[in-house]
């Protein structure tokens, strides 16, 4: 199964007619994550037909306005929808702060449990772990204080060798779980069959790792070595990095060189300044260190295997 994640917007924080500000949806190991919510992140979850029921968990990078002016609104709409189940949203101190005065002062309190996890340290730490995946932050290099967020599979269950185990007349479908769970099987006689000998490796946990923005930050390399797909933002081109510098952006060649360090499989790089009129100029850049480099673009999807 792959990971599959969807740009709701991945452009910088002018407004413009055809241009959405940062959000992206996240499914993986059966988990649907938002992860940041621009202005009007709501409206591109209904164009692109993501059920508004999926979102449980809401992770805020920072707090611009480009990447969660739209997430009063979201959380607005779901108590219009009569939404009962929890939400939680984790992002910086001062986002509790910021939503609840708006629901406060419009009377428009959820019905709902709404649920913040406020976020300060300036060290990666796990955030959100159950028995599939965790999430960990990714501490960044902004002008307000910014994470990153890297979202890692569990290794999962072994997969059944069923050549091998057709040929076994007493293992029972019953027994499957067990073999799962990496077990061996006690033959009636007291014999043991290895596990190894009945089942399969499982399927290689994949990773994601969102760096919102950001200057050009070596620190993250470590935390986010090999995972199998890297965003990261790229507002400027070379041409403008000292822009980038007073501004702790990156650019798209800074972008290549941490995921050329950090050897990600892919990278996926966004957040583009309206300052330029071909976003292409950004992945010829990058791939110039970097060739596995792909465009953000809205309504598209990468599935990584």
């Amino acid at each position: 199964m792959s990971l599959k994640l969807t740009i709701l917007g991945c452009h910088s924080a002018t407004p413009r007619v055809n241009a959405n500000p940062t959000a992206q949806f996240l499914e993986i190991k059966n988990h649907n994550f938002l992860i940041d919510c621009g202005e009007g992140t709501q409206v591109q979850l209904r164009r692109f037909g993501i059920k508004f029921s999926k979102i449980k968990h809401i992770f805020i990078s920072h707090l611009h306005g480009d990447h969660f002016f739209g997430l009063v609104g979201l959380i607005s709409t779901f108590r219009l929808l009569n939404r009962e189940s929890e939400l939680h949203v984790y992002g910086p101190i001062g986002i509790k702060e910021a939503i609840t005065l708006q629901l406060k002062i419009s009377n428009s309190w959820t019905q709902y449990p709404l649920i913040f996890h406020e976020l300060s340290s300036k060290k990666s730490e796990l955030i959100f772990e159950d028995s599939k995946v965790e999430v960990f932050t990714i501490p960044l290099d902004h002008r307000v204080y910014t994470n990153g967020f890297l979202f890692k599979e569990k290794v999962g269950e072994r997969k059944l060798n069923m050549s091998t185990i057709k040929n076994v007349d007493e293992i029972e479908i019953c027994d499957y779980q067990n073999l799962k769970n990496g077990k061996d099987f006690i033959l009636n006689n007291g014999n043991i069959i290895k596990n190894n000998e009945l089942t399969l490796e499982p399927n290689t946990p994949k990773s994601y790792a969102f760096c919102s923005d950001t200057s050009y930050f070596p620190p993250i390399i470590d935390i986010i070595k090999e995972v199998n797909c890297l965003y990261h933002e790229s507002t400027f081109l070379k041409d403008k990095e000292s822009l980038a510098y007073t501004t702790k952006h990156a650019t798209a060649s800074q972008a290549a060189s941490i995921a050329k360090q950090a050897k990600v499989k892919q990278l996926i790089i966004g957040h583009y300044s309206g300052r330029y009129k071909n976003i292409e100029d950004f992945k010829t850049e990058a791939q110039e260190i970097f060739e596995n480099t792909y465009l953000a673009e809205t309504g598209k999807v990468f599935e990584i295997f």
